[in-house]
C-alpha cells in the first residue's frame, strides 16, 4: 500500500469511531488480525470481540467526536495520537464491571498504532488514557 492509501484507511477507521459504526471499523481488519489494548488482559483476535469492545466505548460515549493531533505514516503502518470529546450518556464497562452513566462530558486522549497488509489492518495497538477519563467522570480522585 502507498502512504496515501494507509492515510485513507486511517481516516476510515477514525470516521467509523465518530459514527459509532462497529461494523465499518471491523470491516477494516484483516482475517488474522490481532488487537492489543492496554485496558484488556488478553488481545482481541476475533471480529465479534472487536465489535463488542468497540461498542463498549461508543455505547458509553455515543456522541464521541475525534480530533487527530499527530499522525506518522510509514511503509506499512500508521501511528496516531488523538483527542476525543464525548458525554458519558451510556453505561461503561471496565474490568468486567458496568458503571452507570455520569452524564459528564470528557476530553479523552490516547494513541494507537496500526500495521497494514493487503489493504487491511493486521495489528492494532490502542492506548486510551483511562485514568484521565475516570478522573473527569468523577470516578477516580484528581491527581
Amino acid at each position: 500500500m502507498t502512504r496515501d492509501e494507509i492515510e485513507r484507511l486511517d481516516e476510515q477507521a477514525v470516521a467509523a469511531w465518530d459514527r459509532g459504526d462497529a461494523d465499518a471499523f471491523v470491516s477494516l481488519l484483516g482475517d488474522d488480525f490481532v488487537w492489543y489494548d492496554w485496558t484488556l488482559p488478553e488481545p482481541i483476535r476475533d471480529r465479534e470481540m472487536a465489535r463488542q469492545y468497540f461498542s463498549t466505548w461508543t455505547g458509553a460515549f455515543p456522541d464521541m467526536r475525534t480530533t487527530r493531533t499527530t499522525r506518522v505514516v510509514g511503509e506499512d503502518a500508521v501511528a496516531t495520537e488523538l483527542e476525543w470529546t464525548g458525554t458519558n450518556s451510556g453505561p461503561m464497562v471496565m474490568g468486567g464491571n458496568e458503571i452507570p452513566p455520569t452524564h459528564r462530558t470528557v476530553t479523552g486522549r490516547g494513541s494507537y498504532m496500526a500495521w497494514v497488509r493487503d489493504g487491511k489492518i493486521v495489528e492494532f495497538r490502542s492506548h486510551p488514557d483511562v485514568a484521565g477519563i475516570m478522573m473527569q467522570l468523577g470516578l477516580m480522585p484528581q491527581m
